[in-house]
């Protein structure tokens, strides 16, 4: 719907899942990027580091304990839920 006022556009997905044979047809995306969309501790503290960002939304595994420590540093950081099943201490 709203994506059609860009005119043609190509969709693509970078997640682990992508390995699995099917999944970008099953998606319905045009390409498909085989990247681990998880991190280690401090690939993560880094990344945050290095967007400067003001506010910071986390999903996915141990997201309250992220959240926890980086407010306890002074950031603003907040948990998103997601329709993906929980995982970590968020089970």
């Amino acid at each position: 719907p709203w994506m059609k006022k860009f005119g043609k556009v190509s969709t693509a997905f970078a997640s682990g899942w992508m390995q699995i044979r099917g999944n970008r047809r099953r998606r319905g995306i045009d390409r498909g990027f085989v990247v681990s969309d998880h991190a280690d501790w401090n690939g993560l503290l880094d990344a945050i580091a290095a967007t400067g960002a003001e506010r910071i939304g986390v999903t996915h595994g141990f997201s309250e304990t992220l959240v926890r420590y980086l407010k306890e540093r002074g950031m603003d950081a907040f948990p998103i839920r997601t329709e993906y099943e929980p995982e970590g201490e968020d089970a």
